[in-house]
């Protein structure tokens, strides 16, 4: 069945993601500026657990009434293949971007899932000044530092999480597909509990599994490469295409990938074959290598013609 909406034909496709491990902490600050540098660096060079260790990124700004400490705050969540690489990366990323940022403290951002250490370790920086306080049950650490103290709650929860949803956008040019790229992540950050961790939420080198080289593991998805179109022994496009880019989503639960998906969907399709956004398509494995198939038309908002 072909479904078309606004002129952009929406693949009889899926996306296949991947079980990871997953948590959240709350950065808060002096002010929301402070806030979000420790969060900002503390998410950096975590687009792709390929290379960098884990997945990471903001998923929302906190006012003060949301927040522990009644300061401004920022919720951050970090993603893993296994509970041993989050736990290492999740004490490094803390203790080197927000231990050392001006008037920052740090507290759990989930409430139930297998206890890690936070502040629990960091706390040894204080060189034997630290102090531990019980407070409603939960322990935190005050850590002697240069500009007061730093706070950091001692443990935080590790939960199974989803990795790997995804939306490929096929467009008539460089501009067209940037702009529904856009516009699906713009939609996409205002649902709870997920996060897309590359560069401005959009990436431009999809891969595949697998190289020509035997060293890499994986390579440049040449299916979707236009400017491999007519080249590559399998192509995906068609001349029209111009220029793909892929959004990547990684999220606490398989439903709430799902909804990023399906609202990322009605943002880009507003824009439509009008806005040069030709088709939308996902990326899988053949359904062999995850267990979270997210069927493209499943997700399709409301209208559209079939």
């Amino acid at each position: 069945m072909t479904v078309v909406i606004n002129g952009t034909v929406i693949d009889d496709g899926f996306a296949e993601a991947f079980p990871m491990k997953a948590t959240r902490i709350v950065i808060t600050a002096h002010n929301a500026t402070w806030a979000r540098h420790a969060a900002v660096a503390a998410s950096g060079f975590a687009t792709s657990v390929i290379a960098c260790g884990c997945e990471a990124g903001i998923e929302r700004e906190l006012a003060p009434d949301e927040t522990p400490d009644g300061r401004p705050g920022v919720a951050v969540l970090l993603f893993a293949m296994s509970g041993k690489e989050l736990v290492k990366q999740l004490e490094r990323r803390v203790g080197q971007c927000v231990l050392t940022c001006p008037t920052t403290a740090v507290f759990a951002g989930l409430d139930e899932g297998e206890a890690v250490a936070l502040g629990k370790n960091l706390r040894f920086f204080g060189d034997g000044w630290q102090i531990g306080k019980l407070i409603g049950g939960k322990r935190y650490w005050r850590v002697p530092v240069m500009d007061g103290e730093f706070v950091a709650e001692e443990t935080t929860a590790v939960v199974k999480g989803v990795g790997g949803g995804n939306l490929l956008l096929l467009a008539r040019d460089t501009a067209s597909a940037l702009a529904a790229a856009e516009a699906a992540v713009a939609a996409m950050r205002a649902v709870p509990d997920v996060i897309m961790p590359f560069p401005g939420g959009v990436v431009r080198s999809g891969s595949k599994v697998g190289s020509k080289y035997p060293a890499l593991g994986a390579s440049t998805n040449d299916a979707f490469c236009p400017a491999l179109t007519g080249l590559a022994r399998k192509t995906d496009l068609d001349e029209r295409v111009g220029s793909v880019m892929e959004i990547v989503i990684d999220g606490l639960t398989e439903a709430a990938v799902g909804q990023a998906m399906r609202v990322g969907i009605g943002a880009a399709t507003a824009l439509g074959e009008p806005g040069g956004l030709l088709r939308i398509a996902a990326g899988n494995y053949g359904g062999k290598l995850g267990p979270f198939h997210f069927h493209l038309h499943k997700l399709l908002p409301e209208g559209g013609s079939r």
